[in-house]
Parts: C-alpha cells; structure tokens; sequence
C-alpha cells in the first residue's frame, strides 16, 4: 500500500533561475569582490556551474574569469 503513494507523488514545478547579474543589468564582474565571488563556489573552492546558479551563458563566461583571476591574486580559494 505504501508502495503506491510513493509512485503517485508528483514534483512541482520548478520556479524558473534568473539572472542576479542581468537583473542587475551589470556590464562587468569585478575581480576585486570576494565576498561575491564565494557565493559561486562550492566549499571546496569550485566554481558552480549555470544550472544551479540560474547565470545567463555571457554572465557566467564573466564570472569563471573574474573566480580565476582572483585564484591567482588569493582573493579567493
């Protein structure tokens, strides 16, 4: 009997991912912003990738450049 209300469970729907960036309607993506940068990161210090932070494609691009660029100063791990 349990069997069968597990299969007729069903998953919302998820809401859709926007852009922090575009809706900020930002135009570069400062290196200089640790704080900012962590958000993006994993624990471990990887960069997340766009379907769990909801980045548009160019915003994302900007992102993983600025997490590299500030891996080399160690403003970030």
């Amino acid at each position: 009997m349990e069997n069968n209300n597990r299969r007729s469970r069903r998953r919302q729907p998820a809401k859709p991912k926007v852009c922090r960036f575009c809706e900020a309607k930002a135009n570069y993506i400062d290196f200089k912003d640790a704080e900012l940068l962590a958000k993006f990161q994993t624990e471990k210090g990887k960069i997340m990738p766009r379907r769990i932070t909801g980045n548009c494609p160019d915003h994302q691009k900007m992102l993983c450049e600025a997490i590299k660029r500030a891996r080399i100063l160690s403003l970030v791990y």
